[in-house]
């Protein structure tokens, strides 16, 4: 059996918890019960990819029950202690204030490459695009936009050892040598649209308008709706670290702009309100960051925006629930920006499917 499966039993994850995290808590005397939930289950014969959630439930001196929430990421072939190290980093450096919230990095276990941390709380950006809060989306859109521009002004210390290969868009996972290898495998004849060349497109047009020794800036790396939590009033939070690097900051910026405009235009079918809202999160980033907007800024906003809308295609037509209709949709966005020249906050796509 995979070892994995012994972090969804209650029985090792109560002595677990026992040992690791009553340590930090010395309020909590006795864990009552522990709520397990797997938010990310992919197990095969040996090798894995999870998040779980743990809620820890415990009763303070008045009797009155409180909770504790803590998350784990683990993957077999990807060690997470990088996440620990950047949220350690991160709360060194100041990211987390009164309005900002980062998940607390609690520990890492070896055995199971796998980084806990206590779990920010909330509703997505997501749910509330589902929602169609129209009000909590503009401020939550607002929100982020200044918490990116604090996090790319973060020093980058030269003595952490930040993961290097998420530098590069040719080398994010899953990478140029996988997306190659596994759409000649299962697509003929044109059936991907010509994702490949698309995604070379991608990688030479960064090499030129960001080069090796381009100045870099610590970045997100994954910017999209589920990572931004509405925590409270005026309060915002930032989870999964797990492709944080020094990169070019564009890359937040086109990224979420995609993010914003797919999420928006799929879930709300409000054309309009996602341009809106892409705009509103380039004029709120600037103004924060005191960048400005001149023409090689835009071209690499438009590059990763391309990008990201490239990534999600590669998602939908090589998940193993693939959908090869829902990929062409995102490779007819990108034809479609790039023959108009609009710049990536200036479009409306509209996503059929």
């Amino acid at each position: 059996m995979n070892k994995i499966y012994k972090l969804l039993d209650e029985d090792f994850i109560a002595e677990l918890f026992l040992k690791k995290v009553l340590p930090l808590y010395p309020q909590i005397n006795k864990i009552e019960k522990i709520k397990i939930t797997p938010y990310k289950k992919m197990i095969w014969e040996t090798t894995y990819h999870v998040v779980f959630s743990y809620e820890l439930f415990w009763r303070n001196s008045r009797q009155e029950l409180k909770k504790i929430h803590i998350v784990c990421s683990a993957h077999s072939n990807e060690p997470r202690k990088n996440v620990l190290d950047t949220l350690n980093y991160l709360w060194d450096k100041g990211l987390p204030d009164e309005n900002i919230k980062l998940p607390r990095p609690l520990f890492y276990i070896e055995d199971f490459q796998a980084t806990f941390y206590r779990a920010v709380s909330g509703k997505t950006l997501l749910h509330l695009i589902k929602e169609l809060d129209k009000e909590a989306v503009s401020a939550l859109i607002s929100g982020a936009a200044k918490m990116f521009a604090k996090l790319h002004q973060l020093p980058i210390d030269s003595s952490f050892q930040f993961n290097t290969s998420n530098q590069r868009i040719s080398s994010v996972v899953p990478g140029e040598k996988f997306i190659y290898e596994e759409l000649a495998a299962r697509f003929k004849n044109g059936e991907d649209g010509d994702l490949a060349a698309c995604y070379a497109s991608c990688v030479a047009r960064e090499k030129n308008l960001f080069p090796k020794e381009g100045e870099r800036s610590l970045i997100h790396g994954d910017a999209h709706p589920e990572n931004i939590i509405k925590v409270g009033e005026n309060k915002i939070g930032l989870i999964d670290f797990t492709d944080f690097s020094p990169a070019d900051f564009a890359r937040d910026l086109g990224a979420f702009i995609q993010q914003i405009e797919y999420k928006i235009v799929r879930k709300a079918e409000d054309l309009e309100f996602a341009r809106e809202m892409k705009k509103l999160f380039l004029v709120e980033y600037l103004k924060s960051s005191g960048k400005e907007l001149n023409e090689n800024l835009q071209e690499r906003i438009n590059l990763y925006y391309d990008w990201t809308a490239l990534r999600t295609a590669v998602y939908w037509f090589l998940n193993h629930r693939s959908s090869p209709v829902n990929g062409l949709e995102l490779l007819s966005a990108i034809h479609e920006r790039q023959k108009t020249g609009r710049n990536a906050q200036d479009l409306m796509i509209n996503y059929k499917s």
